[in-house]
């Protein structure tokens, strides 16, 4: 995002009758900063020239750091081809560039997406598709730095006569259960195939035993990332013109099929994006995740879209990374890592933060058909910033409240609500499923809320997450409130400043270390 571009103002209506708190959300033309610099604080986000795509790949914990991959498009041979960038990291928040090993100066080919894995003999390796080379492709790590690697070979999948499968190649997966390595190959209706030495490879069929009702007919199966979480399989991946996505259910081993019993969107449309197109809708996309040493499982996505224009899009801003976990009931929980605590500095906190100016009589009919009073309760202490705001179930059960953050002397700015009309929480102009009344009794609403500049990641109870942009953050940290019907109580908002951990990402914009080779 070029934040010295102007940006045209777009108002956002909270699509009640009659228009009412029309606040500023990015919009085309709205000037950002009289600065060209778009660097993040906490984001990883890479440190060259616009890129795309920038799907994150092969994530591995090894020997006290984790290894994340990242694919960067670049000149090679007089043409454009793809490379995995490498970053490193004690904890998934600091990141050091390190060499690109895995480019096509050393594959002979372009890199797109795949994941990381384990052999039997417990080596590192890549499964990826060959960009230019018409098959999906394995690569060997010869250290647990990922320093060398050994020449990647096609995957040669056979049907049960021998004969070459009649299979789509494309985005793969592989993992192990028991001595045996499955794969699978990206598009709609994955096939699967196995092995027992990552050499020679048998279809088995169809990946997925059924679809489920609301899978549109057409949507792919990319990206894909197949791991188990609890006592379920989740399988994590995109659609290209709907996003990230994910499926959960059990592996039938008799049948060697994976049975999906849920399926749910981890990306939502924003009003002023267009229906139909690649990178038209898609602000959360291409999943990856990592099994820290600890358990848990750990994802990221690529932010694509986020800004006004898409200007996030040639960025390759990773999001924050989350933990994915299944609870007693049986639903995906999604946290911000637990290691984004160790950022906090300079805690305030203040309790009991009434706001009594709710919209009522004619005005406070749900939806209002004028503006509620907004109040301020608080300012941004950074930009980089996290708040996490508390509010009693019963207080904010069938509430329609919220916030505004960036907040100006008008109080334009991005808000944040509840919906208990639609049963979903509003983040700019993006609507997703999440209503108070669907919390068991005794667990209060709780809101994180991160900040990087212009970048912001919204967690709710750990049931729902959202992203938005705001690129005229600069010199707003204002943050106001407000209510409809009847006055709402916050219990408590604690807000911390967080330390940067970009300095990796500083390092690596002069020593250019990641560059790939162009001949």
């Amino acid at each position: 995002m070029k934040l010295g571009t102007l940006w045209l103002r777009l108002s956002f209506v909270l699509l009640f009758a009659g228009t009412t708190l029309a606040v500023e959300v990015p919009g085309r033309g709205q000037r950002a900063s009289d600065s060209d610099d778009s660097s993040l604080l906490i984001h990883l986000m890479h440190p060259g020239e616009d890129s795309l795509p920038g799907d994150p790949n092969a994530a591995f914990y090894l020997d006290g750091q984790y290894h994340l991959h990242y694919i960067l498009r670049h000149p090679w041979q007089g043409r454009q081809s793809f490379s995995f960038i490498h970053v490193t990291s004690p904890d998934m928040l600091h990141w050091t560039w390190q060499e690109t090993k895995l480019q096509p100066h050393f594959t002979g080919h372009g890199m797109f997406s795949g994941t990381g894995f384990l052999t039997k003999e417990n080596r590192p390796a890549v499964i990826y598709h060959g960009e230019s080379s018409g098959r999906n492709q394995i690569a060997i790590a010869d250290d647990y730095e990922l320093s060398a690697w050994q020449k990647p070979y096609a995957v040669d999948v056979r049907d049960a006569t021998g004969a070459p499968a009649n299979i789509n190649h494309w985005d793969p997966d592989c993992f192990r259960i028991g001595d045996t390595y499955y794969a699978i190959s990206g598009g709609p209706n994955p096939p699967l195939f196995k092995s027992s030495d990552l050499k020679t490879w048998t279809l088995v069929g169809d990946f997925m035993a059924q679809e489920l009702p609301d899978v549109a007919i057409g949507e792919d199966v990319s990206c894909p990332n197949f791991f188990p979480l609890g006592d379920k399989w989740m399988l994590l991946c995109i659609s290209h013109p709907l996003g990230c996505r994910y499926y959960l259910g059990d592996w039938d081993a008799e049948r060697q099929q994976f049975v999906p019993e849920v399926h749910r969107r981890m990306n939502w449309k924003r009003d002023e994006q267009v229906v139909w197109g690649l990178f038209q809708r898609t602000d959360v996309f291409a999943p990856e995740s990592v099994l820290t040493p600890d358990g848990r499982r750990v994802m990221w996505a690529w932010l694509t879209t986020a800004g006004p224009q898409a200007e996030l899009l040639n960025k390759t801003v990773q999001s924050l990374p989350r933990e994915l976990s299944l609870r007693d009931d049986g639903t995906l929980r999604i946290a911000p890592i637990r290691e984004l605590e160790s950022l906090r500095e300079t805690l305030v906190v203040q309790e009991n933060i009434v706001l009594d100016q709710p919209l009522t009589g004619h005005g406070g009919h749900a939806p209002p058909n004028q503006r509620p009073q907004l109040q301020r309760i608080g300012s941004l202490p950074g930009e980089a910033c996290e708040l996490k705001i508390t509010v009693t179930r019963s207080e904010a059960l069938r509430k329609l409240f919220g916030l505004v953050l960036f907040a100006d002397e008008q109080g334009n700015g991005l808000p944040i609500l509840f919906r208990p009309e639609t049963g979903t929480i509003r983040v700019g102009s993006t609507e997703a499923p999440f209503s108070v009344a669907d919390l068991p009794d005794g667990e209060d609403l709780e809101l994180r809320i991160f900040v990087d500049r212009y970048l912001v990641e919204v967690f709710v109870n750990d049931r729902q997450a959202l992203v938005a942009a705001f690129p005229s953050y600069e010199n707003r940290r204002e943050i106001n409130a407000f209510t409809v019907g009847a006055p709402t109580m916050l219990r408590q908002m604690n807000l911390w400043s967080l330390r940067p951990t970009n300095a990796g990402f500083l390092e690596a914009k002069q020593n250019r270390i990641w560059e790939p080779q162009v001949d």
